[in-house]
């Protein structure tokens, strides 16, 4: 298996400051490898909330991640300034794939590269739901060429 080239921050549609806590660093004294998906979440849920696409207590519909994954490429210890790159590598009619870079500092180079992917369900129900037209022209915006994360 070829491992991939890390991304760049020009490849990127939007940033996202996520704080690293001392918590987040492992014995090893670098941040764990969990917690990049934490960052990835926290990134794309403040976008989501900031633009009014989630309301966390009262939207019909919420988005839950049905697959995910991340390649890592350098370390990222507590006191880094911390980044994440959001692009939208694919916008489908009831999905989202996010692809997310963690950039250290002022890098050029990412860190680590993630995706997941969102399906827009119902609350209450959890049936797929059409991306609203809001969402989608919100999204929109972020969509970028993947480059194969």
């Amino acid at each position: 298996m070829s491992r991939p080239n890390p991304g760049r921050r020009a490849d990127y549609a939007l940033f996202e400051p996520v704080p690293m806590r001392w918590a987040d660093a492992d014995i090893y004294g670098h941040m764990n490898n969990a917690v990049h998906y934490y960052l990835f979440d926290t990134a794309v849920q403040a976008v989501l909330v900031r633009e009014g696409l989630l309301d966390l207590g009262g939207s019909e519909t919420v988005f839950l991640v049905v697959s995910s994954g991340c390649d890592y490429f350098g370390e990222i210890v507590f006191g880094d300034r911390v980044e994440a790159g959001l692009r939208i590598g694919r916008l489908g009619r009831s999905s989202v794939r996010y692809e997310i870079g963690i950039f250290r500092n002022d890098e050029d180079r990412a860190s680590a590269e993630g995706f997941f992917v969102h399906v827009s369900v119902g609350r209450d129900d959890r049936r797929p739901r059409a991306l609203p037209d809001r969402a989608r022209d919100v999204l929109g915006r972020l969509v970028v060429a993947s480059h194969g994360t």
